[in-house]
């Protein structure tokens, strides 16, 4: 049952599917398996089909919902580009994505843009404090247009956690620039092909990372054992205020939702990723008690 799969996890996000997207976020051979699933899964009434949007509630307000929200990214994606252009003029800044549920073509009064950035080795800190400085001071701390929240050294790209949760979110991530180590990126994640082997990625142009001098300069001063000992420092300095401030995290939440290791950044205090996992497991045990369908659980 891949399309219910598919269905359920996007359910989550009240997101209704047309039938090629379905296929996309999925491991089946060929569009005659879905289309034989999806009949069985309509007679079952474990989904319901409204206009050409798949989707596991009989509701109509999420059709339009979805399709609100796709208009509204269209217009706010020319926005994310140019502040993506502009965080990759910053130092140490290698590549810069757009992800969250702008990536997945959805924008709301709600929503806020988010970034996955690419941060030289050895600097990631450095990079992240630079910019996290810049957001509280010139943006007075605002993230909606600047949600920067997850970096990762160039020298160590592969995502450790593999799941349909981060699956997702690297396969509809939108290379914006750093074209090269965008490229080793994905070379890295082959993996997620085992959750979806079908999705062809959207051709992107992706800017190449120009610096002016002044960036130049900064990155050729802190080129040393200095700089080293600076991001080492930013790396401790911020582990222990999360560590403070984020009390309410089991160790194992913690080190997951707030991961601080030389070559990853993260700051998800709401630890989404679980919430994600945990509400999806809910749904496949929901269908088997409702449906009799069994679906194997997920692991976060």
């Amino acid at each position: 049952m891949n399309a219910l799969k598919t269905l359920l996890y996007f359910s989550i996000f009240k997101y209704p599917l047309k039938r090629d997207e379905i296929f996309s976020f999925s491991n089946l051979k060929n569009k005659v398996l879905l289309d034989e699933e999806l009949s069985l899964l309509l007679e079952k009434k474990a989904i319901y089909k409204i206009n050409d949007y798949y989707l596991c509630e009989n509701e109509d307000l999420h059709v339009e919902r979805r399709i609100l929200g796709n208009n509204m990214a269209t217009k706010i994606f020319p926005k994310a580009i140019k502040i993506s252009n502009f965080i990759a003029k910053f130092p140490f800044v290698e590549g810069v994505g757009i992800s969250g549920s702008l990536s997945k073509g959805y924008h709301d009064e709600k929503s806020d843009i988010d970034f996955f950035i690419i941060t030289s080795q050895k600097r990631l800190w450095v990079a992240r404090t630079i910019l996290v400085l810049y957001k509280k001071i010139f943006l007075l701390n605002s993230k909606k247009y600047f949600c920067v929240n997850y970096f990762i050294a160039s020298n160590m790209l592969e995502i450790v956690e593999k799941n349909r949760f981060t699956a997702t979110e690297l396969i509809t991530m939108i290379p914006m620039c750093g074209k090269d180590v965008f490229q080793s990126f994905y070379t890295e994640n082959r993996w997620v092909e085992n959750y979806f082997s079908n999705y062809i990625k959207k051709d992107y142009q992706i800017n190449t990372v120009k610096k002016n001098f002044l960036v130049k300069l900064t990155e050729y001063l802190l080129k040393n054992d200095f700089g080293d000992y600076m991001d080492i420092w930013f790396m401790k300095f911020t582990y222990k205020k999360w560590k403070s401030k984020f009390k309410n995290l089991d160790k194992a939440s913690f080190d997951i939702a707030m991961k601080s290791t030389k070559n990853v950044s993260k700051h998800h205090p709401q630890n989404f990723q679980k919430k994600v996992i945990d509400t999806l497991n809910e749904k496949y045990s929901k269908v088997k008690k409702i449906h009799n369908i069994t679906l194997e659980h997920e692991h976060a």
